[in-house]
């Protein structure tokens, strides 16, 4: 599989293995309560799925990107598969199957900017590790595999399998967040969980720097190599050789935070592989994400390179 060109993409690939949504979102003045109806706002259809954002995301900020995934032979997966190309994402991975429609992701909106969201899966559950195998070669020549947890968990050990075998470091976003089997920790490079997302791995209380810390050290010690927590307004919290650090996060005004967590895994990995240091890369991931949260939707609202 070659890579596209595009001026803005250095280096070697960066592959990921992950979901492919179309999400159904509409902007609401808050969540409805059990059994009320309520007006919302705006709607609109557009492409999503933590996998496919954190492809465009990488693409977007300058990094080289395969993505490995599945959709349905339906209208949807043909405009997810466009959109990824359109980015100079090289979708030679992205499989099509009739026996499942694409993943559809539904999400409110809350004029906070904080979002609520219900995952079908659709042809993503449907992926299995044999199909990983004709893409064996890509995963094990990249500068780095990401994957999260919206694909079947199979899939996904047998990814970090193929990339751990060929020495190739790998970023775990653990979403959504479930329980992990035991020593798959040590084959992850860098954790990337949210708070809830530390809190329920963890089975610590995780609401600040301090707590996330301690929740980073359990994993540390489970077998990852370096942690990242995020923590939304309150920033970025990291733990790796070097020691323990908080990195604020940039005051904005949100508008949807849809993505956001995305956004800053792709400026996070594009740095890593850039051979920039982790802090360096941090940041880079904290001003993309900034740029993210003010803005309406997931993948239209992830920047480019160029305007950080």
């Amino acid at each position: 599989m070659t890579a596209p060109e595009n001026p803005e993409q250095t280096g070697r690939t960066i592959v990921v293995v992950g979901s492919l949504n179309m999400d159904l979102v509409m902007r609401t003045p808050r969540v409805p309560e059990s059994g009320e109806t309520l007006s919302g706002h705006d709607f609109s259809t557009l492409p999503g799925g933590k996998g496919a954002n954190q492809a465009i995301a990488c693409a977007r900020l300058g990094g080289r990107v395969a993505m490995v995934g599945q959709v349905g032979r339906d209208d949807s997966g043909n405009a997810l598969r466009a959109g990824l190309a359109e980015d100079g994402v090289d979708v030679g991975g992205v499989l099509q199957t009739g026996e499942a429609a694409t993943g559809v992701a539904v999400i409110l909106v809350e004029d906070s900017g904080q979002n609520r969201i219900l995952l079908a899966a659709g042809a993503n559950g449907s992926l299995r590790p044999a199909d990983l195998e004709p893409m064996a070669g890509v995963i094990g020549a990249a500068a780095l595999l990401i994957v999260q947890l919206e694909v079947p968990l199979p899939v996904v050990q047998r990814a970090m399998a193929i990339a751990h075998g060929a020495g190739v470091p790998v970023l775990l976003n653990p979403a959504p967040a479930l329980g992990l089997p035991e020593g798959i920790l040590s084959r992850v490079a860098i954790l990337v969980p949210n708070e809830s997302e530390a809190a329920l791995l963890s089975g610590l209380p995780v609401h600040d720097p301090g707590s996330a810390m301690a929740a980073a050290r359990s994993f540390r010690r489970r077998g990852a190599a370096c942690v990242v927590v995020t923590l939304g307004e309150q920033g970025v919290v990291v733990a790796d050789d070097a020691g323990e650090r908080h990195f604020p996060a940039q005051v904005v005004r949100a508008v949807d935070s849809t993505a956001a967590g995305d956004t800053f895994i792709g400026g996070l990995a594009v740095a890593l592989v850039e051979g920039r240091s982790l802090d360096e890369a941090v940041a880079l991931g904290q001003r993309a994400s900034a740029l993210c949260v003010g803005r309406p939707g997931a993948q239209p609202s992830i920047p480019y390179r160029r305007e950080i």
